[in-house]
């Protein structure tokens, strides 16, 4: 292998239009990717205990990496000359849209072309089903959202772009008539989750949604709310039985009052920005010669976003359907979700089919991001629980919880789902009822975020359960161990984890650490005119979707080196120095290449998909999976939290299979070990140390020895794996060299010496079954915190003294990752707890005048900098697989802060955020 790049993927059909899709590689001279994103020979080697960021050079030395870098110049064979558009949105969305004030536009600042809603008619768009709205508002109609957009005004000169961005600033620009109000359109998603638990914990449940599935009441009433009860009108037999149970379990909280401790609480979470540090930005290209439409974008989830564009213009007349479309990825600048199915990419491929022969920049700005970017959903949540007085267990547990999702579905109904699921957190509660809403509103479209629901609901659940050990009284982490679920306890969709539970761990260090233990004593000595509080909190947070997939290829040169590509994304979680050190595990070296966000470099693989794997029924899979080539799905969005667990997996398998057909064969041919020899099966006795292969008795190998022999006998040197993860991985045997071989994937290429893949055809497969669909989570990790405030009487000022946090994660692929990932989520807590807030409507982002001076973020001095301690517990055994644990280092921070405020103040706050302005307020 001499070259650092393989060559452009292979041409694929989507629509008519032909795909290409890759990692932006080709931006500078042929060097970019090694100062891009390669490790290079002699860094640290994880095999002995190094780390070290593959990317981590060139991030600090400034080289372009990320799409707002780019610019037509810096990309081989594009046009030198770069163009610039705006998108122009709607800050109105109750009165009827008239068009736009372009004379304010004229002389020098006339865009040299506009598009608007009359021209996609014209030229015969598709939106894609995911992102199902008018992509432009039309004239004389009322804007769906406020920050729709309205047009896209490209300018061929960039001070004509500049000059007029700062014009169009004040809002004034597009033009509005008759007032009509808000646009009603139906819910998003409506589902109740409902559990009774069995007479004992290992009886069956007597209901749940694994066993029955998940259910939607049939009837909305005039509110547009659903109407949940189980005598209503329209509601089909499966949902009646559901809402029967409901109702009981909520009677039963009712008439418990007498004898238990029942609380009934509200608590609102607001709508915040993701904020990261780059806004989304795209560039594109089309070749009227070639019919080529080139791409440069940064998005969470690539292939997707390609497709959705081939959709866009699959039927579009000429000369606006291009032949092929060319993606390629750069890194992202933070995504937070943010960038995950953004409809961005759409209006970026629109810039360039609208202005031909001259590459367009699309870029929003700080103010522009606000107004069109995807926010976290507000949620308005109503909690009721019963606890036992006697033992202090909770009996009972019902909410109902209303999401603000903005004018686009986007992820709402997921959203909507995950928060219900997370609504008990990390305790075992056998009667649970949520009921769970998405709506539509005129607000900035809500998705996608880290947290995804749980931090919302988790929040409002950790706050009440500090309350019932108070009222009972009990100590707060006490009654928390007491109601802890069981490592082979159930969710309240009825099923157990399928991965290690140390939530009584978690507890047992909260409870040990000086903050805790010293609490007393330092609310005891604190000065005058300063409350002390200190706060707990601890959490448990789903990682993966139940249709995720990992594509990973791994190649090893004669010399040792190695190459690895991934379909997942970077965007700050260090995704490809996490694949380095996975794959390193297996072949004894730091990779020389990692490229992320790839997909058509595993085409060997000969992928096909049908159907939605998250909807599809057992018959429907046990059919199709008979096409040897057959997978639920062949790409998935990256999130911070799969990172490690699913975004590793294929690399890891396709180096797996590397060793074991390749370097252990090399090793014994060197070892003078023939292949029926009892030590032939040794391969999981031999470890890497040093770079050097060693198994007891033998001489170690270096990898480069190991590596040239395996060249030279032809054996396998290369290999692409792809998996599927429907709460558990995929499974299938494959005839290598007279064996059997199995693994945790469902499909597979493998290429030997110096020659070409071949896909190996699966010999069976075994897919999770699609009921695991019905579960709604089944891997998780668990994290809590201990904070101590201090907050001023007088002014309401709080500053965070200490704070501790304590996670686990399985198997830390890069400790050094996994501790940033933890100080961030940190800092993002603070920020959702005391700071950031957006007004919901006109007040709001989506009327284009917000930016950093009006949004709040948490800055150094907002946080425990030198006094923050965090601590990863190790792996319960050697072999524990990592687990994603991004979300879930967020989520904790934000109830614990509470619990300390009102342990300082005795206030309890239902809303968030908790400001300075508040707290002065409540000590006034």
């Amino acid at each position: 292998m001499t070259t650092s790049r393989r060559e452009f993927m292979k041409w694929v059909s989507a629509g008519g239009i032909t795909l290409s899709l890759s990692r932006l590689a080709a931006a500078e001279q042929m060097a970019f990717p090694a100062r891009e994103t390669l490790p290079g020979r002699g860094k640290p080697n994880p095999a002995i205990g190094g780390a070290g960021r593959v990317d981590g050079i060139a991030k600090v030395t400034g080289s372009k990496l990320y799409a707002s870098d780019f610019r037509a110049n810096d990309l081989p064979g594009w046009p030198s000359k770069t163009s610039h558009a705006i998108l122009v949105r709607a800050p109105d969305a109750t009165h009827v849209y008239l068009g736009m004030d372009l004379a304010r536009l004229g002389g020098a600042l006339k865009p040299t072309v506009v598009v608007t809603a009359e021209d996609l008619v014209a030229i015969n768009t598709r939106v894609p089903a995911f992102y199902e709205g008018d992509l432009f508002c039309p004239v004389g109609k009322t804007p769906l959202y406020l920050g729709q957009p309205v047009a896209l005004l490209i300018f061929e000169q960039f001070d004509a772009y500049d000059r007029a961005r700062m014009a169009l600033r004040d809002g004034s620009f597009v033009r509005f008539g008759e007032e009509t109000g808000p646009i009603e359109m139906p819910n998003y998603a409506a589902y109740r989750f409902t559990r009774v638990a069995g007479a004992t914990p290992d009886a069956p449940d007597v209901y749940s949604p694994v066993l029955a599935g998940w259910v939607s009441p049939g009837r909305v009433q005039s509110s547009s709310l659903p109407v949940w009860s189980s005598l209503a009108h329209k509601n089909e037999a499966v949902y009646e039985k559901a809402a029967i149970h409901g109702d009981q379990i909520r009677a039963e909280i009712a008439a418990s009052e007498t004898s238990a401790l029942v609380l009934d609480r509200t608590f609102d979470t607001q709508s915040v920005d993701p904020m990261f540090l780059e806004p989304e930005c795209g560039l594109g290209w089309f070749s009227a010669r070639d019919k080529t439409l080139e791409l440069v974008l940064g998005v969470q989830s690539p292939y997707e976003a390609a497709d959705s564009i081939a959709f866009l213009l699959g039927e579009a007349k000429a000369p606006f359907k291009p032949g092929k479309i060319n993606a390629q990825f750069a890194y992202v600048g933070g995504g937070f979700g943010g960038r995950d199915h953004t409809p961005f990419v759409l209006y970026v491929a629109l810039a360039a089919m609208f202005f031909p022969d001259r590459p367009v920049r699309l870029a929003h700005d700080r103010y522009q991001q606000f107004q069109g970017g995807i926010k976290r959903h507000a949620i308005k949540m109503r909690s009721r629980m019963s606890v036992d007085r006697a033992s202090g267990k909770i009996t009972a547990f019902a909410a109902d919880h209303i999401l603000d999702g903005g004018g686009l579905v986007n992820f709402s109904p997921n959203v909507a789902t995950c928060a219900a699921t997370a609504a008990i957190g990390i305790y075992d509660v056998p009667k649970v009822d949520v009921t769970t809403v998405a709506q539509h509103t005129r607000g900035v479209t809500a998705g996608s975020m880290r947290g995804y629901g749980s931090l919302q609901t988790m929040t409002a659940l950790e706050v009440l359960i500090d309350e019932a050990a108070a009222a009972l009284p009990l100590d707060p982490i006490d009654f928390r161990r007491r109601n802890a679920l069981k490592p082979d306890g159930r969710t309240m969709t009825g099923n157990p984890y399928i991965v290690s539970v140390r939530t009584t761990e978690v507890l047992d260090k909260l409870e040990q650490h000086p903050i805790w233990q010293q609490r007393n004593a330092e609310k005891a000595r604190a000065a005058n005119g300063v409350l002390v509080g200190t706060g707990v909190a601890c959490v448990t947070k789903d990682y993966g979707t139940g249709g995720d997939c990992s594509n990973g290829r791994v190649e090893l040169s004669p010399d040792g080196r190695i190459a690895i590509y991934c379909d997942h994304v970077e965007m700050g979680n260090g995704i490809g120095t996490a694949l380095a050190n996975r794959v390193a595990r297996h072949l004894g070296g730091m990779a020389d290449e990692v490229a992320v966000s790839q997909v058509g470099v595993f085409d060997a693989l000969d992928l096909v998909t049908s159907g939605d794997s998250y909807t599809m029924d057992q018959k429907t899979q046990d059919k199709a999976e008979k096409d040897p080539r057959w997978v639920p799905a062949i790409s998935s969005a990256t999130s911070a939290s799969i990172g490690a667990h699913v975004g590793t997996h294929a690399s890891a398998e396709a180096a797996r299979v590397i060793f074991r057909f390749g370097l252990w064969p090399a090793a014994l041919a060197l070892w003078k070990i023939d292949r029926r020899d009892p030590r032939a099966k040794d391969w999981n006795k031999a470890v890497w140390k040093d770079g050097l292969l060693t198994l007891a008795g033998q001489p170690s190998l270096p990898l480069a020895i190991l590596a040239a022999t395996a060249h030279a006998r032809n054996l396998v040197t290369g290999a692409v794996a792809h998996g599927f993860s429907r709460w558990a991985w995929s499974r299938a045997r494959f005839p290598i060299d007279g064996e059997q071989y199995r693994a945790e994937i469902d499909a597979l290429a493998i290429r030997r010496g110096a020659g070409k893949f071949t896909r190996i055809a699966r010999s069976s497969v075994l897919f999770p079954p699609t009921n695991n669909n019905r579960m709604g989570t089944a891997y998780t990790s668990m994290c809590g915190t201990a904070v101590r405030v201090e907050i001023e009487k007088a002014s309401g000022a709080l500053r965070i003294a200490k704070a501790y946090s304590v996670f686990e994660c399985g198997e830390a692929l890069v400790p050094e990752v996994v501790l940033g990932q933890a100080q961030g989520g940190f800092a993002m807590g603070v920020g959702y707890a005391l700071l950031e807030t957006l007004p919901p409507f006109e007040g709001g982002p989506g009327n284009g005048q917000w930016n950093l001076g009006d949004y709040l973020v948490a800055r150094g001095s907002d946080l425990p900098l030198r006094d923050m301690e965090i601590e990863m517990l190790p792996p319960l055994t050697p072999d524990e697989p990592p687990k994603g644990m991004a979300e879930v280092v967020m989520i904790p921070i934000v109830p614990a802060l509470l619990n300390a405020i009102h342990d300082a103040t005795g206030k309890r706050f239902d809303a968030l955020p908790v400001t300075q302005a508040m707290l002065k307020g409540a000590l006034a």
